[in-house]
């Protein structure tokens, strides 16, 4: 054996070692959004410490004094949001919610933007690490695919409490360009909900160019705060409330002896449409509505095929088979284990998209392994090299038995 095939082959094994400990450790549990979650609370916490000290909470209160104190560090409201809205979307991110994914990736490519151009001290490290949790997030975006009421709701909180202090102390800041001026925290407040909610009574009105574009900045923020943070309130509703309507059946019946199909892939429609034609039953999962209207009539189930509770809805534990067909492979995997937990005894099988990752499925154990991607490029050779294709080789290498005593059709 050559030095890169023996190297290949001791990465490979060690890769399976590695999936063994995250399976031992219910990796899928806490990875990645807890450690992702840690890194971007940190990266909050620097940079509010950057800019305001170890006791950068004492720029809160001088803030709503309104003191002297304001004044001098006026330039450094923005890290002041930054930092407290990375606080918080970490805590949003425990809960995998995608919107809160989205504001994470916003936030740290913000805080590294601001860090270069503020010239910190320490901009080439912090830049680095900002970037570097950015990196990682876009890696882990499949794991954050989650519609949370309460994260959209702390989202929506979040973004528009800090809209009013930017409205309000910029309000305050820019008072002496106002008619009549503004000279305290109380009008400043009023003008700044009167503005946020286009209101405009017009008792006070900016005379500079300077307030004018701040005015109009704060009209048009407030209008974007409200449209984003009511749509990302109200879908997750919406979208739960029509779950429920899709998944309704009434009278309630028990299935017996079923096929489980799921995802929405080629595989997954065809695998169904094929079973239906031979009169047997098929329940379809799906992840969202949208994906239910293409199953072309057959009774669907939407929600995370991964989770006991789809899966129950679905009676899969009373199923002849249970196929995982999704796109992702590690999803396939997570299907599998969920229902060895859920009906050890009912069949699995398990589909293969990358022949990368076929080692990586197989470590979940499912009865059978469709794998029909990893056979092209063998038929491809052995055509053009003249051999014979028998069908022995063809369902030996489609369907990988994994168990003795399972039978290769599916």
């Amino acid at each position: 054996m050559k030095y890169p095939q023996i190297i290949n082959s001791r990465i490979e094994r060690l890769r399976i070692k590695l999936e063994g400990v995250s399976k031992l450790l219910r990796g899928p549990v806490w990875f990645p959004h807890v450690p992702l979650a840690l890194m971007l609370w940190l990266a909050g916490f620097w940079v509010l410490q950057g800019d305001w000290g170890n006791h950068w909470y004492s720029g809160l209160r001088s803030l709503a004094e309104g003191d002297f104190y304001f004044h001098l560090q006026m330039h450094k409201l923005p890290s002041l949001f930054i930092g407290s809205g990375m606080l918080i979307m970490g805590l949003a991110l425990l809960w995998r919610s995608r919107l809160a994914w989205l504001v994470a990736v916003l936030l740290v490519i913000t805080a590294a933007t601001n860090t270069v151009l503020g010239r910190h001290a320490h901009a080439g490290p912090l830049t680095a690490y900002y970037l570097l949790i950015a990196v990682v997030l876009l890696l882990a975006w499949r794991s954050f695919d989650r519609s949370s009421v309460a994260a959209s709701t702390l989202f929506a909180v979040t973004s528009g409490l800090m809209l009013l202090l930017y409205a309000t102390f910029g309000t305050y800041y820019l008072g002496g360009e106002f008619t009549p001026p503004i000279n305290n925290l109380v009008t400043a407040l009023y003008y700044a909900m009167v503005t946020m909610s286009t209101v405009g009574y017009g008792d006070i009105v900016p005379r500079t160019d300077e307030a004018r574009l701040f005015t109009v900045s704060v009209i048009i923020l407030g209008v974007a705060v409200f449209a984003t943070s009511l749509t990302a309130v109200v879908a997750p509703l919406v979208s739960r409330s029509l779950l429920r309507i899709v998944n309704r059946r009434s009278p309630k019946m028990k299935r017996h002896h079923h096929f489980v199909v799921a995802g929405n892939t080629s595989l997954a429609t065809n695998t169904a449409q094929e079973l239906g034609k031979r009169g047997l039953t098929v329940v379809r999962i799906v992840r969202d509505a949208a994906e239910a209207a293409d199953a072309k009539g057959a009774e669907t189930v939407v929600g995370d095929p991964s989770t006991a509770e789809t899966l129950r809805e679905a009676d899969a534990e009373q199923a002849t088979a249970v196929l995982a067909m999704l796109p992702d492979d590690a999803e396939n995997a997570f299907v599998i284990l969920a229902m060895r937990e859920l009906a050890p005894g009912v069949r699995t099988v398990a589909a293969v998209n990358d022949a990368r990752q076929l080692n990586k499925v197989k470590l979940a154990q499912p009865d059978v392994v469709i794998a029909p991607e990893v056979l092209g490029g063998e038929l491809t050779a052995m055509l053009l090299a003249g051999e014979t294709i028998t069908s022995d080789f063809v369902m030996q290498h489609v369907f990988q038995n994994l168990k003795a005593g399972s039978s290769t059709g599916a």
